[in-house]
């Protein structure tokens, strides 16, 4: 039996017994004032309202009420991708006005309620564009689409710099990085141009990682304005993580977890010790000609050499890579012979090549030689404790790590 009917019959009659005129509310024949349609206040509402013109986003937006009578009871101004701009409503409703800068170069469709002084509720809606800027800060994403290792960080190049905390703030809020799984995260200015962003952790495997940006329009500081930025998709594959330890040299590679090879290695020797620390794989190329004269060391001296390398695996910006070196293979597993690289024999290098991709994480321990320092050089984000690389954002410096409320901080829905 359906006892839907039953319930409608009794709402009603709770709401006559509540209000003493509930028949006409279920009735809706408009015998309350809420119910009745708007009536059109274009007449009692005034805007600054650059007529065929188009507004200037610099300047404030401003709604008032042109009738003793009437006073606003709400606002909502909304661009044309859907972002709200925040303003505020005196106390007696006769003003309103935005609390933040208007976006450039979009269209806004502002929709205002009113009240008369009988309570019937009126409505105005306005539509129209600001000025486009001439000094654009356009963002650009990278690494490029793929499948990357559980260390690759997101990185986002500006096209100017921005040194003022306050316009970092704006642009960093605008940078959106979304995962499945979610995890926690957050952005760090290497300088004025460039910031990369890092989990807390390693990526989880088999994460998607999506990117984007809502600084279209958006003031960021005097006279610049965000431009548009394409988004980017990235996929995290299995976790591989490839340990040296240089004083036993050895290499030892996982994936997810599990060790899958140990391989002997050879490390660089005193005066060319490889970096401690953690490294995240740039890219891979088949040959390299390999010479000293490129780090610095002089032909012809007793260090100078010109060799050519298969199965490289570039780990460093300045030439530290992980290859085949089958000179060397007699001290591979016993002593540290190189300039600064991780050498292997081919068969080994050739099978590293082919599990290692961009993004894996090739960490060194136990040499002597400095540390991977965090930027500049490659990747070297995961150096820095995630109190340090917290400390880098413009949002959260100096705040007390509070877990899941800076992933809502950082990744808001819009």
């Amino acid at each position: 039996m359906n006892h839907t009917p039953l319930r409608t019959v009794l709402s009603c009659t709770l709401l006559v017994m509540s209000l003493g005129a509930g028949a006409t509310a279920c009735l809706g024949d408009g015998g309350s004032p809420l119910a009745e349609k708007p009536y059109d206040a274009t007449g009692q509402i005034a805007f600054n309202d650059p007529g065929k013109g188009k507004a200037d986003p610099d300047k404030p937006l401003e709604i008032t009420v042109k009738d003793d009578g009437v006073r606003i009871t709400d606002v909502t101004a909304v661009d044309e991708d859907g972002r709200r701009l925040a303003g505020e409503l005196s106390a007696d409703g006769s003003r309103w006005h935005n609390t933040a800068p208007m976006a450039a170069g979009t269209r806004y469709t502002v929709r205002v309620s009113t009240e008369n002084e009988d309570g019937a509720p009126g409505a105005r809606t306005l539509t129209f564009e600001t000025a486009a800027t001439q000094k654009v800060l356009k963002v650009t994403f990278g690494p490029e689409k793929g499948t990357y290792g559980v260390g690759q960080p997101v990185t986002a190049e500006l096209g100017a710099a921005v040194e003022d905390k306050a316009a970092r703030a704006v642009v960093e809020r605008a940078l959106r990085v979304e995962s499945e799984p979610a995890v926690e995260g957050s952005w760090h200015w290497v300088d004025g141009k460039n910031l990369h962003y890092r989990p807390k952790d390693y990526w989880p495997a088999g994460t998607v990682v999506r990117v984007h940006s809502n600084l279209k329009g958006i003031k960021v500081g005097k006279g610049l304005y965000g431009g548009n930025s394409a988004p980017l998709s990235l996929a995290i594959g299995d976790r591989i993580e490839a340990l040296t330890d240089a004083a036993a040299h050895r290499m030892t590679v996982k994936r997810n977890g599990e060790v899958i090879k140990t391989i002997p290695v050879t490390t660089g020797k005193p005066g060319f010790a490889t970096r401690n620390g953690i490294k995240v794989v740039l890219g891979k190329e088949y040959f390299v000609r390999m010479r000293g004269s490129t780090v610095g060391i002089p032909e012809g001296s007793d260090d100078a050499y010109d060799l050519p390398v298969y199965y490289a695996t570039r780990v460093t910006w300045s030439g530290e890579y992980v290859h085949a070196a089958p000179w060397s293979v007699g001290s591979q597993g016993f002593a540290n012979v190189s300039h600064g690289c991780t050498g292997m024999s081919t068969a080994n290098a050739s099978w590293f090549y082919d599990t290692i991709r961009k993004g894996d994480i090739v960490e060194v321990v136990g040499s002597l030689g400095s540390a991977m320092q965090p930027f500049g050089n490659g990747f070297g984000d995961w150096n820095l404790t995630w109190d340090k690389w917290r400390n880098g954002s413009a949002l959260l410096t100096g705040m007390l790590d509070s877990g899941p409320t800076d992933t809502a901080r950082l990744r808001p829905q819009v």
